[in-house]
């Protein structure tokens, strides 16, 4: 099917947009247009429409471009309408068809990580994982990736008193440093998992995208599969709900 026709010339000015939004910084004229690949005898009109629509201000002392009032309102309105978890579901979806491996969306419940989405694996042998269902915090991927990311004085009184402090501090060290939780034959013998977080625009983690599977089967390496795939996806959430996220070396 053709795609729907459209406007060239918002198209074309729509380019310095995102090159300031890509910046995040104040540009000057000749990089702003070099960056949305434009002369700046081009860029200079959209500029100053943009500017009588609250798109783009300038400063008046530098003389540097950057976003206006309007924008940001925008931005504003936009992530006040993203729903994390709905934009999770066509997700999960597709991490299952792409690894063969069930994947699930979790969230912070009052009692520990709860799954509340569920993408089964389209292979004969897959894992099974219920909606509701309260994750354990110190021997799932799930609960590692919240106790890594969340205030102490919310996952603290759920750690396992049994637990050294040194074990649990070194555990969750490791999964700020990686980006990632993994869980290999923890709750049941024969199946791992991998946990990438999803954060919002105030940098808190929203969810958790899991992917469980049996271990005979499941890359469990932090390079491999498995592990890229939850960070591109995981990267790419955060990013829609207006987390900034280092892109990918």
């Amino acid at each position: 099917m053709p795609s729907p026709r459209g406007i060239q010339s918002i198209e074309v000015g729509g380019r310095l947009l995102q090159a300031l939004a890509g910046s995040g910084t104040p540009m000057a004229l000749k990089d702003l247009a070099h960056a949305a690949a434009m002369t700046p005898a081009k860029a200079h009109p959209y500029l100053v429409s943009f500017a009588k629509l609250g798109f783009v201000e300038q400063d008046e002392v530098t003389g540097r471009y950057g976003l206006g009032p309007f924008a940001l309102q925008l931005g504003l309105i936009g992530l006040a309408q993203q729903d994390p978890v709905r934009l999770a579901f066509p997700v999960v979806e597709h991490l299952a068809l792409q690894l063969g491996h069930t994947v699930a969306v979790a969230v912070w419940g009052e009692h520990g990580p709860v799954i509340v989405r569920v993408a089964e694996a389209p292979s004969p042998i897959h894992v099974m994982m219920r909606h509701g269902t309260v994750l354990s915090l110190t021997g799932t991927a799930s609960g590692w990736l919240f106790a890594a990311h969340l205030d102490e004085a919310v996952v603290g009184p759920l750690r396992p008193r049994s637990m050294p402090r040194s074990e649990w501090d070194a555990e969750v060290a490791q999964v700020r440093q990686r980006g990632l939780a993994r869980a290999v034959n923890r709750v049941v013998e024969g199946v791992s998992a991998m946990s990438a977080p999803v954060f919002d625009v105030r940098g808190r983690i929203a969810l958790g995208l899991t992917a469980i599977g049996p271990s005979a089967s499941f890359d469990t390496r932090w390079d491999g599969v498995v592990a890229q795939a939850l960070r591109g996806a995981a990267r790419s959430l955060s990013q829609r709900l207006g987390a900034l996220v280092a892109e990918a070396a």
